[in-house]
């Protein structure tokens, strides 16, 4: 009889450990350690469960790149010992921090499944007991003795995601997130189905696992709008050491053609600064050129997103950045799909 998977809990922080104290009425964190006694029913797994949790739990708004750093060490120091690993976060920085993970890991041949609730694990309506048992559940999936998931996902509300695919909707229904580029991976019902035609091939078992822990953090996203000034757009643009900027465009890429912002635009990128256009629709894709509103961007050398999400986008320009290429090796790698989060080439 082949061993039970063993499964690992890291803990950073957010509701999905908060319990309530019911004399003062205050959420405090939870015991990650005694979890079974909490949650019987996850003795009804066919898997072995442990848990780590951060000295200092994190609210999600706190979270940097240093958290990644950390969340990525326990990952690396558990990687043989585990099967698969269960990353609760706070839900509202979930889909930037778990996008980022995704890039920083590589050759990953094991689940790495981001999930967290909407209310704490001792709220009497609570979801985290469903995200956590079913995340638990899907990280021990097994076929053919190999996990079933091999890449970085998020689970909320019954859904399986793509991690880099993945936007916070909402921020009081349960299902708080969506994927509107790519559809759910698995979905759980009265049955666990998983979509497997749109898992990526498992690669060579024999790769070794690469981590990257250095990001570039001088980026800056640059949200277009209706009545935007000369002044503000030149205010960020010029911002000392600036090395990328996500701008969020209108539509399919499309942003003002006015000369003043075409020329600092230019400008930038002439000074050295990567810029990737992404659209501030929640679906679709950029098609730069499509419209005369693009065509400018195009011509002056703005990297086109394609269906990459915003999150997704700021973690693969910190990642990169610190890659140290060229300009067509930049823009190269930024329109690949190098963890499935576009879909392109």
């Amino acid at each position: 009889m082949a061993n039970k998977p063993k499964i690992l809990i890291v803990y950073t922080g957010g509701t999905i450990g908060m319990i309530k104290d019911y004399k003062t009425n205050a959420l405090k964190a939870f015991d990650f350690s005694q979890i079974i006694n909490k949650i019987p029913e996850l003795q009804q797994l066919n898997c072995e469960i442990e848990s780590i949790s951060f000295d200092e739990p994190i609210d999600s708004s706190n979270m940097n790149t240093n958290y990644y750093v950390d969340i990525l060490d326990i990952i690396e120091a558990n990687y043989k010992l585990f099967d698969g690993f269960v990353v609760l976060t706070g839900s509202d920085t979930m889909s930037y921090t778990s996008s980022a993970i995704s890039f920083m890991i590589e050759n990953l041949q094991k689940p790495v499944i981001f999930t967290g609730s909407q209310l704490p694990i001792g709220d009497l309506r609570t979801d985290a007991k469903e995200n956590l048992i079913t995340t638990i559940e899907i990280a021990a999936a097994r076929k053919d003795n190999k996990p079933v998931i091999s890449e970085v996902c998020l689970y909320f509300e019954y859904k399986l995601y793509r991690a880099n695919r993945t936007t916070k909707i909402s921020a009081e229904q349960f299902e708080a997130f969506a994927s509107m580029n790519y559809p759910a991976l698995a979905e759980s019902g009265v049955h666990l189905n998983f979509n497997e035609h749109l898992l990526p091939e498992v690669s060579n078992t024999n790769t070794n696992l690469v981590i990257r822990k250095k990001l570039v953090t001088d980026v800056v996203i640059l949200k277009l709008f209706p009545g935007i000034t000369e002044n503000v757009v030149k205010a960020i643009l010029t911002i000392k050491n600036l090395k990328g900027v996500v701008l969020e465009s209108y539509g399919s890429g499309n942003a003002p053609n006015k000369p003043w912002f075409l020329n600092l635009i230019a400008s930038a990128i002439q000074s050295g600064i990567k810029i990737v256009n992404v659209t501030q629709c929640s679906g679709g894709s950029v098609i730069l050129g499509h419209y005369d509103t693009s065509f400018g961007l195009k011509e002056l050398g703005v990297i086109g997103g394609l269906d990459i999400t915003t999150e997704s986008a700021i973690a693969k320009l910190m990642y990169l950045l610190s890659e140290d290429l060229t300009e067509i090796e930049f823009k190269k790698y930024f329109q690949k799909s190098l963890r499935g989060e576009i879909s392109s080439k």
